[in-house]
């Protein structure tokens, strides 16, 4: 369902999973910078309204889940860690060249956007089938299902926004891309990386 072209080594829940400090507070991070894509989405583009109230509504359930991630850290005696640079995201924002019209500029942050969300979710898939953890196998599962949620979401407003072919031409090659990032990562205590 989600298209990627190359599935996470199986071996890295291993690496969660004896990591789970710092899973959880890149996790925290994470759900931070999602709502600030999200309000970021808002800010350029306020002249499409369907894609701003989407947005409003992904920021709250961004920053609910931040909560959540929070709430777990403390759950479990974790202070909140200093943010860190996520070499996958940095890396695939490479692909598409900077400028361009605002449509195609908007495109783009739609599908990395996309992207991001469905390496996400199926990262808590496999976090949610494989942690020995049975309180936070429960945790990922219905995280897994809003990432799902929404990558379609972003999926679907680059393909309504911009040309149905060229974008879903565009996509295929993002994941293309993006699975030769993947072979170099999956080997750090990171959700993407």
């Amino acid at each position: 369902m989600l298209g990627l072209k190359l599935p996470t080594d199986p071996r890295w829940v291993n690496i969660a999973e004896k990591n789970l400090k710092e899973i959880l507070i890149d996790h925290a991070y994470c759900e931070q910078k999602a709502a600030s894509t999200a309000i970021s989405l808002i800010v350029s583009f306020p002249e499409f309204t369907e894609l701003t109230q989407a947005m409003v509504d992904l920021v709250q359930e961004e920053m609910s889940h931040f909560k959540m991630v929070h709430d777990e850290l403390l759950k479990r005696g974790f202070e909140m860690g200093r943010d860190r640079k996520d070499e996958y995201v940095l890396q695939l924002i490479k692909f598409f060249p900077k400028g361009g019209s605002r449509i195609d500029q908007m495109v783009h942050r739609l599908l990395y956007a996309a992207l991001i969300e469905a390496r996400s979710c199926e990262r808590f898939k496999l976090l949610s089938e494989e942690l020995k953890d049975k309180d936070l196998r429960v945790f990922y599962k219905k995280l897994m299902i809003s990432e799902a949620n929404h990558y379609t979401m972003f999926l679907n407003f680059a393909r309504q926004y911009g040309d149905r072919e060229e974008v879903d031409k565009k996509w295929q090659s993002l994941l293309d891309f993006e699975a030769e990032i993947m072979k170099d990562l999956s080997k750090k205590e990171s959700i993407h990386g």
